[in-house]
């Protein structure tokens, strides 16, 4: 068993496990969900409020700080960490997603990426070394390749074109790292599985990559249009592949009962903006499914957003009241509700680690699930 890895329990009933990963800036109890930070902030919210919330983690994206305001400057700063106020541990994304998410600004072939800026139209170049030394200046302690991350609906060809780069990035990400001393500080780097609904090459991916030595292993290429059968199956077509005793992360993803499924299956670790986007279209979480407060029937309300969670939020005001910060444009309206949301799928995940240390995780997630899909009206 690794040092920064250890498996405390696992369930009986499926494959979830309840685990701690020791970074740098922490140590995280898994399975966890990271809110994410794209550019050095989770939106709308302070850091002392994501600590509030009960976030361990939390995720900022390369890509993005890459372009502003530069790694350079964030080193000279103090690094990440010092940079936004956040003591505790960063996972930094390579920007193998901006490969999925900005095509039409980009061009790349088996040495790297050449993006044009969606800020101010000048030429980025990305290689896994420089994407390795990025990371390696923001100071992260889980540090992700550079990856390939192909389309939905999926081309096989390009898919396994995406497979083979993906592949051959992770063993140049895996030199770079060792020039750099990533690992050999404490801190940590992952590689990323792809191969789209292609479950071969998910397998063939995955194999590979575990031949690397890799301080754990996401699986990438989900949550980009699929159905959710098609990303249940990709999961399943990953992990009997992937070291069991290293860190499971499936990127990008998801509602409650998906993260509650993934668990079932052996991931330990989520990140997803959902909770802060759709905080910022009206959208809350109950136990009994997504509400939108903008809707009339909350006006006169006098009920918290959720009446079984306990935060900020829900301890101060009313539904009528944070409808009415709707109503008036008020950003504190957007700032109650990501706090909201923030907490419910963090606190969802505590749930999940105590009842698999209960011994009780399959029934209460499929309890739980059934009642957060199929509410009493």
């Amino acid at each position: 068993m690794p040092d920064h890895f250890r498996i405390h329990s696992s369930d009986s009933a499926t494959a979830a496990r309840r685990a701690e990963l020791h970074t740098p800036h922490g140590t995280i109890q898994t399975p966890v969900f990271m809110p994410v930070g794209t550019q050095a902030t989770v939106k709308s919210l302070t850091p002392h409020q994501v600590k509030e919330c009960g976030a361990q983690i939390i995720l900022s994206n390369t890509y993005h700080l890459n372009l502003r305001p530069g790694p350079d400057l964030i080193a000279k700063l103090g690094g990440l960490h010092e940079f936004m106020n956040w003591k505790g541990p960063i996972l930094t994304d390579s920007g193998g997603f901006q490969v999925f998410s900005l095509a039409k600004l980009r061009k790349m072939d088996d040495e790297g990426i050449r993006f044009r800026s969606h800020i101010d139209g000048r030429e980025v170049y990305l290689n896994p070394s420089i994407v390795m030394d990025i990371q390696n200046k923001l100071g992260s302690d889980i540090a992700m390749v550079l990856d390939e991350c192909p389309p939905w609906p999926p081309e096989r060809k390009v898919v396994e074109s995406a497979v083979r780069r993906s592949i051959k990035w992770a063993g140049e990400s895996i030199e770079a790292q060792k020039e750099l001393g990533i690992q050999a500080s404490g801190r940590h780097v992952f590689g990323i599985v792809q191969g789209s609904a292609y479950a071969d090459l998910r397998r063939e991916c995955a194999q590979a990559l575990s031949a690397l030595p890799f301080n754990g292993y996401a699986i990438g290429g989900v949550s980009v249009g699929e159905p959710e059968d098609k990303m249940l199956e990709a999961i399943d077509a990953s992990v009997p592949y992937l070291p069991t005793e290293l860190p499971r992360y499936v990127m990008g993803v998801g509602t409650p009962p998906q993260l509650l499924r993934m668990i079932a299956k052996g991931i330990d670790m989520f990140d997803c903006v959902m909770p802060t986007r759709e905080a910022r279209h009206g959208v809350f979480y109950t136990v009994d499914g997504r509400r939108n407060i903008k809707n009339a029937c909350f006006a006169e309300d006098k009920r918290p957003l959720c009446e079984e969670n306990s935060n900020y939020t829900c301890e101060h005001f009313s539904r009528a009241y944070i409808r009415h910060l709707f109503q008036s444009s008020e950003i504190l309206a957007c700032t109650l509700l990501s706090l909201h949301n923030v907490n419910f799928f963090v606190s969802l995940l505590d749930q999940a680690r105590m009842h698999l240390e209960n011994g009780t995780f399959a029934s209460w997630s499929k309890s739980w699930i059934n009642r957060f899909e199929n509410p009493s009206q």
